[in-house]
């Protein structure tokens, strides 16, 4: 407690220099902190918020490892600088994991919750054991303001519902920035945690140390035995600012009662009253602790700033899949649906990877998903592996990060493109910024599947496009198979893929009911067949000709528009199939580009501010040179939804004859 407050006070003695960084330090908040954090054994796991450098300080972290984050600094053990001071990545041997940290409120709620179940799932399959009262402990530590938060409730219910191995210590100052308790919440923590039923709650003034101390070692006790779920809710006072750029004194009419309630001097009176600590011992307690905090100040201050090459390492996690390999078209292979392709890979994958899962809306066994995607997986692989979940499109994603750092391999599904939008937060700020900001320590698996695209009058809500918005999240990979074999050996990639991985399957390609799909029904690659993302595949190639040529890049049901529409112009037009969109191959492009000098960038997406447009200005850009006429982009027409009519869907998509009158302008540039 008293190295914490030591640390605050040296900073706002050196505000101008410490300010330079937003920072949060936990004033008045040491009790609950030094109580819980002196708990945490190396097996168990944290999540934190912004304000918990008392709970870092008391699990064993040393004020000069905390000062290199504060002044972002290239030895910062976190993040190297990356990010804020008390947003901790940690994964040592000898001290709990802590997973990466967002600075967005309550977002660490979810893939905390996704570490317990994670736990709970090896615990259940046999794969961790654990001593008597050793088995590890997920604590989320939160501030009241944040429970507010529609994503902490989803985090909050699944804890319920599986019965979670967690503590959720909320510390209840009762002010979010400058809005007060009184004016933006009713109840607290507790009330709303009512309505979790399976979470025991607990109250404690989180001021009282004695107090704190006794009630969370029986708390962990008992969930380390019973495994089973917590709510700590800890009344706490703000005595410092918001954040170093929010100062109390901007807005605060309470501080003067704020300061009765300080934590230090009520712990000092204890110890004096209780004859464990006389004056003059706390003095000279206090003045080593200073001496102690002022060195590391000036360490840390004069340590040396990152180097910007040294970012560009942890834009990816390396993959070992470079190489396509396996068999395409196995002798003797049968012809098979793009789903049963799909289906087939994940009965491969979850066959020799026990460490693999499926979970998401509908696909337990009742039903297999409403495409029939996961059919049976649930009768093979058991309820265990093979599970609904509410409708949670945050939790079913966010998840994948705690579920991946206890080295499990979740699988998820979202049932339509047009519902992930809720799921987004969780993949821009945690998932897809996890190994660039923690420093290479956290890379995320996650293969997100999701049905996506137009197809049988599915209407404004279960059509939609968006894989221009995924392909400008940095830091995950997005794939688009046109047909089985690719969507078969993209799968497999992905499931041993380090990063997260989107994969997106059109819904009118599952069956090839559509006409002039028929060849994404194809023979079923080997079961070692696997395709490294960032490698195009060319459809059709252009003859030997001095005819005017052009190519038509593209990926999804464009395959298929662009083969019915290259019928008209037998020899002068190639094709070339994307299969991935994140990493994109360029190489390809640029290829293609070079023998015809003619291209269309050909999607389902309306063009405008899209990914088609983008890789247009692209090759404009680099392959200017080798073009005889501009990029062209064919999508849907410019609507915000895609209509239910079924003829109006038509006439809003790309079809054959738009590409082809598209391709007789080019050819006569």
């Amino acid at each position: 407690m008293r190295k914490a407050r030591s640390m605050s006070d040296l900073f706002e003695e050196n505000a101008k220099l410490t300010s330079k960084y937003v920072h949060a330090c936990s004033n008045g908040h040491e009790a609950i902190q030094v109580a819980a954090g002196a708990l945490l054994k190396s097996q168990d796991w944290l999540s934190c918020y912004y304000r918990d450098d008392s709970i870092l300080l008391s699990m064993g972290l040393k004020p000069e490892e905390l000062m290199l984050q504060l002044f972002a600094k290239r030895d910062d053990p976190f993040s190297g600088g990356r990010t804020y001071y008390c947003h901790p990545s940690l994964n040592r041997p000898d001290l709990p994991k802590i997973p990466h940290q967002s600075s967005a409120t309550g977002m660490q709620a979810i893939p905390a919750a996704g570490v317990a179940m994670g736990i709970q799932f090896r615990e259940q399959q046999g794969m961790d054991s654990w001593g008597k009262g050793e088995s590890p402990v997920v604590m989320c530590s939160i501030g009241d303001a944040a429970i507010t938060e529609g994503e902490v409730s989803e985090a909050l219910y699944m804890t319920a519902l599986k019965k979670l191995p967690m503590v959720w210590l909320v510390q209840d100052n009762e002010w979010d920035i400058s809005a007060h308790a009184s004016e933006i919440r009713f109840g607290d923590a507790a009330t709303m945690a009512a309505g979790f039923p399976p979470i025991e709650v607990r109250k404690v003034d989180g001021t009282d140390l004695p107090a704190c101390m006794t009630l969370m070692k029986e708390v962990f006790d008992i969930v380390r035995e019973e495994r089973r779920p917590f709510l700590i809710h800890a009344t706490v006072p703000l005595l410092g600012h918001h954040t170093s750029g929010v100062r109390k004194e901007f807005y605060r009419d309470d501080l003067d009662e704020a300061k009765k309630r300080d934590p230090l001097p009520r712990i000092e009176n204890h110890l004096q009253e209780n004859d464990i600590l006389d004056a003059t011992s706390i003095a000279l307690i206090k003045a080593e602790i200073d001496n102690e905090v002022n060195d590391a100040f000036e360490k840390a201050r004069n340590a040396e700033d990152p180097i910007f090459s040294e970012l560009l390492e942890h834009l990816y996690a390396p993959t070992s899949i470079t190489e396509e390999t396996g068999t395409r078209e196995p002798k003797d292979g049968e012809l098979t649906l793009m789903v049963d392709c799909a289906l087939h890979a994940m009965q491969e994958i979850m066959s020799e990877f026990p460490e693999s899962l499926l979970y998401g809306q509908d696909v337990g066994k009742r039903l297999g998903g409403v495409f029939r995607e996961a059919a049976t997986l649930g009768d093979k692989f058991g309820d265990d592996r093979v599970f609904n979940t509410p409708i949670q499109e945050a939790f079913i994603i966010g998840s994948t990060v705690g579920m991946s750092c206890v080295g499990l391999k979740p699988i998820v599904e979202v049932q339509f493109a047009d519902y992930l939008w809720p799921g987004l937060n969780q993949l821009f700020s945690e998932l897809s910024r996890s190994y660039f900001l923690s420093n290479g320590k956290w890379p995320v698996h996650s293969l997100i599947r999701v049905p996506i695209g137009a197809y049988g009058s599915g209407g404004p809500y279960h059509s939609s496009s968006i894989e221009s918005v995924l392909a400008n999240i940095r830091g995950i990979k997005v794939a688009y198979p046109s047909n089985g074999a690719d969507l078969k050996g993209l799968l497999k990639s992905a499931f041993h893929d380090p990063n997260p991985v989107v994969m997106l399957e059109h819904k009118g390609l599952y069956w090839s009911k559509i006409p002039g799909t028929e060849a994404a029904k194809c023979i079923e690659p080997s079961e070692d067949y696997i395709i490294p993302f960032g490698k195009a595949r060319t459809v059709l190639k252009v003859e030997e000709t001095d005819n005017p040529c052009c190519s038509i890049i593209t990926y999804g049901r464009g395959v298929y528009w662009a083969l019915e529409a290259a019928k008209g112009f037998p020899g002068l037009v190639e094709i070339l199939d994307l299969r991935t969109i994140v990493p994109v191959d360029f190489d390809a492009i640029a290829d293609t580009v070079k023998r015809t000098s003619r291209c269309i960038i050909l999607s389902e997406e309306p063009s405008n501010n899209s990914f088609s447009q983008a890789l247009s200005g692209r090759i404009a850009n680099e392959c200017f040179e080798s073009l005889d006429a501009p990029p062209q982009t064919i999508g849907s027409t410019e609507l915000p939804a895609i209509p239910l009519n079924e003829a109006m869907e038509k006439e809003v998509l790309p079809n054959a004859i738009k590409v082809a009158t598209v391709i007789g302008t080019l050819l006569a540039y």
